[in-house]
């Protein structure tokens, strides 16, 4: 029998692969770590919930970046647990450790940066000592990774643990870093709905993470975070669970990053924000409301800016992106998370060995997620961007465009600036231009 096993490369998303000859018969095992995520800025996540730490190796950062850990520690606090009594009460500081990819005087060296926070809290006979080692938790990873793997960390949930965002976190920060150096990207995210109660009046050109910390639910909206407030501890005491939508704002984001087909930027934002644990739905722009509209209705007219000549929008239902690719407006997306499959409730389901029984979850666990998963998705989405950003100038921008500025397109977006202002305006008659469409 002939093995042939394919490995997945850190350098990059192309597959290697040897053969061992045996029996003189060929036989094919395609293995998918499925720990890493990025094209040139890339990550590699480890490390397990009751395990000594998790942690990240980050490659393809760029060289010459000033980081501290105190930066990066800012937004692995956002996301510790035991912030308060709407999150899982597990103490941990989660303090980081960099291990790798800095110089004495905290600017990267272009090499791989590796970071570690140490488990110190971890309760594994919540697990261990009760029904929750052998029957698995409904809705939870524990019955997949069994019928997976045959074997899983039934402590902590292992890997499927939100523990292991930590590593996304820490790089996510670094990520925020590069996005603010390069064109004064800020990516912000907020929790917009809890079960039916949405948030009103965020103004998604102007709100700030001092509005969204404001209140421990997240929400930037104080009256609406009060009622998500309620729903939630009403939800908590009585020993249940319950989900939501976190929306993300990437703000000062340049034209022209994604790809039209495979790697639209929506889609590579999907996939980031899809990979947090509890993520079960993602938006870009107005999403599924969008469905409602006429075209019409929907279509974000464009217009030039007075002020710098640029090519903007109207409205901006697409969410910064047109045809897999960004316009320069305000990215927005949108990410549903279920409710904590874990709770204190008595629920049906089967042991490893088949047998039904009932179930009532133990440990500590977050009533509702949105709050810790504000940092997750800003991460994801700034990780996403900055690899984007990194594609970009390796395709598009090797060489300067030398076109006389007259043949090359007027710039695009919020931080666009048309050399000399906008054009001088040339009369174009009395009607709309007549434009024949032929497309399949």
């Amino acid at each position: 029998m002939r093995l042939s096993l394919a490995l997945l490369a850190a350098a990059a998303p192309a597959a290697a692969a040897f053969t061992a000859p045996q029996n003189g018969r060929r036989s094919t095992l395609l293995m998918g770590t499925g720990n890493s995520f990025g094209r040139l800025f890339r990550i590699s996540t480890w490390g397990e919930s009751h395990g000594g730490g998790v942690g990240v190796t980050l490659d393809g950062c760029p060289p010459r970046i000033p980081i501290t850990r105190e930066e990066i520690q800012v937004d692995l606090d956002r996301r510790r647990p035991g912030q308060s009594r709407i999150t899982t009460p597990r103490n941990e500081a989660d303090a980081v450790e960099i291990l790798s990819g800095l110089n004495p005087e905290d600017v990267t060296l272009g090499t791989p940066l590796a970071m570690l926070v140490r488990n110190k809290d971890q309760r594994s006979g919540d697990y261990l000592e009760n029904d929750m080692s052998v029957a698995y938790r409904p809705s939870h990873a524990d019955a997949t990774y069994d019928a997976k793997y045959g074997v899983r960390a039934i402590a902590g949930g292992g890997r499927s643990s939100a523990r292991e965002t930590i590593g996304r976190v820490a790089a996510g920060a670094v990520a925020r870093k590069i996005l603010t150096m390069y064109n004064g990207i800020e990516v912000l995210a907020y929790v917009s709905k809890v079960q039916e109660i949405a948030a009103e009046n965020v103004d998604h050109d102007s709100f700030t993470m001092e509005d969204v910390d404001a209140n421990i639910v997240r929400c930037p909206d104080g009256p609406s975070a009060e009622k998500m407030l309620e729903r939630i501890d009403e939800i908590r005491k009585s020993g249940n669970s319950i989900g939501g939508v976190v929306t993300c704002v990437a703000r000062n984001v340049p034209a022209g990053l994604g790809a039209p087909v495979f790697d639209k930027l929506e889609a590579d934002l999907a996939k980031a924000c899809m990979s947090i644990p509890a993520a079960k739905g993602f938006e870009s722009g107005d999403g599924f409301e969008g469905t409602l509209l006429t075209g019409k209705e929907h279509n974000d007219e464009f217009y030039i800016d007075p002020v710098t000549g640029a090519t903007r929008t109207k409205t901006n239902r697409s969410g910064g992106i047109q045809g897999g690719i960004s316009n320069g407006e305000n990215i927005v997306v949108h990410v549903a998370f279920k409710p904590t499959s874990t709770i204190a409730k008595a629920q049906s389901t089967v042991t490893r060995d088949g047998q039904e029984v009932e179930l009532r979850g133990k440990g500590r666990h977050d009533p509702c997620v949105l709050p810790r998963a504000v940092p997750m998705v800003e991460a994801m989405v700034a990780l996403t961007l900055c690899d984007a950003i990194l594609c970009q100038h390796a395709q598009c921008e090797l060489f300067p465009n030398e076109a006389p500025l007259e043949e090359q397109p007027n710039p695009m977006g919020t931080t666009a600036h048309r050399e000399g202002g906008p054009r001088e305006k040339v009369l174009a008659g009395d009607g709309p231009i007549g434009l024949r469409v032929d497309e399949e």
